[in-house]
């Protein structure tokens, strides 16, 4: 096994997002090509986390049970293509409670990083929302930007609140499938 280790968000790089929250497996539609980048990422020997902030549960739009089911659908998804999800980490809570693991606090990748006992420094965390960017820098990883889900909303922000230079160093993808090309290429 290797020391590679990619993170990924997972709504809005993986699957679909919603305003109105992913609350069901109807709801759960991957993004065209992100389970198989997935796949590719773990034949490329990466070994691939997943860090994502779970609101719905602490609103009560759905229940554990649902989200352990979505989340083992995605894993199919994956292993069906040949790949593997080694961990997915969730925030429960919602955005009031003072948590130190919802993004953008960095307790979900500090989580991932005890887990894979690794330090953060070189490792890329794929995601699409300024929280995204900000937990990867709060816990020391690379951040890296895709534009589907609320991508574009977060490049648009940072263009109007005159962060740019905060986004001048992050790499930016169409998607999960190009970011997963672009880091096989470089780091594979």
């Amino acid at each position: 096994m290797t020391d590679r280790l990619v993170i990924l968000d997972r709504d809005g790089v993986i699957n679909h997002d919603s305003d109105d929250y992913i609350k069901s497996l109807d709801e759960w539609l991957p993004i065209p090509g992100s389970i198989e980048a997935i796949a590719r990422l773990s034949h490329a020997s990466f070994r691939v986390a997943v860090a994502t902030n779970q609101s719905g549960l602490a609103r009560g739009l759905f229940k554990l049970e649902m989200l352990n089911a979505i989340h083992q659908r995605l894993r199919e998804r994956v292993e069906a293509e040949g790949g593997r999800i080694e961990l997915i980490a969730f925030c429960p809570h919602g955005p009031d409670d003072g948590c130190d693991c919802r993004k953008p606090r960095p307790g979900l990748l500090l989580e991932i990083a005890a887990r894979f006992d690794v330090e953060l420094a070189n490792v890329p965390f794929i995601g699409d929302s300024l929280g995204d960017i900000q937990a990867a820098r709060a816990a020391g990883a690379q951040p890296w930007l895709v534009r589907s889900g609320k991508g574009e909303r977060t490049l648009e922000r940072l263009r109007e609140q005159g962060m740019d230079n905060e986004s001048r160093d992050i790499p930016i993808y169409p998607d999960l499938n190009t970011a997963a090309t672009a880091l096989i290429d470089t780091l594979g």
